[in-house]
């Protein structure tokens, strides 16, 4: 019996990890009412370093391409509606 819940807290305590990392890879489902506009995030993300190219939304979130500020292209991820970074890819 103690086998037994040794091994169900051990799978309830991965599956919240596992949820916490997937929800940490998107934005969420922020109403899109309460989302910063594009010109707003333009302008966080300049003052952030990046050089915006062009931007999209993906998985609820602000997918910003650019160059950072060491030159780099990448493809940057925003929370919609708080502007933080969520994830940076980069050309390697």
């Amino acid at each position: 019996m103690k086998t037994f819940i040794a091994i169900a807290a051990a799978v309830s305590t991965l599956m919240i990890a596992t949820q916490v990392e997937a929800s940490s890879k998107d934005c969420g489902s922020v109403p899109q009412a309460q989302w910063m506009s594009k010109e707003a995030l333009t302008q966080k993300a300049t003052e952030m370093g990046y050089t915006v190219r062009n931007i999209k939304v993906e998985d609820g979130c602000y997918e910003v391409y650019g160059i950072d500020s060491k030159g780099a292209r990448v493809e940057a991820y925003f929370h919609p509606a708080t502007g933080e970074v969520v994830r940076v890819k980069t050309d390697d």
